[in-house]
């Protein structure tokens, strides 16, 4: 999947303009990406227009307009669109009371090299955690890690051919497995293979 470059992105004033049919335009899109994984996780797959969103949503926040800082952020991000063999999530573990959040993450230290995926007929996919930085430490792990599947080509063609697409966590204190995922988010995920 092609990488963002400065062109593709609003000028704080064009975005001030377009957002709320931008906005409106990614929240439908993220619908059939959001994959829940049990009552405390979630992934949440990536691709350009989601990156696209993020990085627009950073620079209104921050108020950047200077090219350096916006190649940063490009820079930033970009890693996280997929590469066309493989799918890239945000997962999240979500704990409304601070209290139980803070002791499930310490309780949960290594959850995030636990994620799997399974295309039926082929072997599980253990995720890749953080590539970018490390985001846990001897006392917890973070609410959020960035994941990314590799997909061998036979995996990639059973996809494209219908195969259904399982997920799940394999950590000892939390176990789950969803199977297969929705069609919608199947669908979702196999339209981000092999994009040039």
């Amino acid at each position: 999947m092609q990488k963002l470059t400065r062109n593709d992105l609003y000028s704080l004033e064009a975005y001030a303009e377009a957002r709320p049919r931008f906005r409106a335009k990614v929240l439908a899109h993220k619908k059939s990406r959001k994959l829940p994984l049990g009552p405390h996780a979630t992934l949440y797959f990536e691709d350009r227009l989601t990156i696209q969103y993020q990085i627009q949503e950073m620079l209104r926040v921050e108020r950047i307009f200077e090219a350096a800082a916006i190649q940063e952020e490009l820079d930033t991000y970009n890693p996280l669109i997929p590469d066309g063999h493989d799918l890239k999530a945000t997962f999240m573990l979500e704990y409304a009371d601070p209290e139980d959040r803070a002791t499930a993450l310490a309780r949960l230290r290594g959850i995030e090299d636990n994620v799997w995926l399974q295309v039926e007929g082929c072997a599980r996919v253990w995720a890749i955690a953080d590539e970018d930085l490390e985001r846990e430490n001897e006392e917890k792990t973070s609410a959020v890690h960035f994941l990314r599947f590799d997909l061998d080509p036979d995996m990639v063609s059973a996809l494209k051919g219908g195969a259904p697409l399982s997920f799940g966590i394999d950590h000892e204190q939390y176990r789950y497995q969803r199977a297969p995922a929705p069609e919608e988010t199947r669908a979702a995920l196999v339209a981000d293979l092999d994009k040039p």
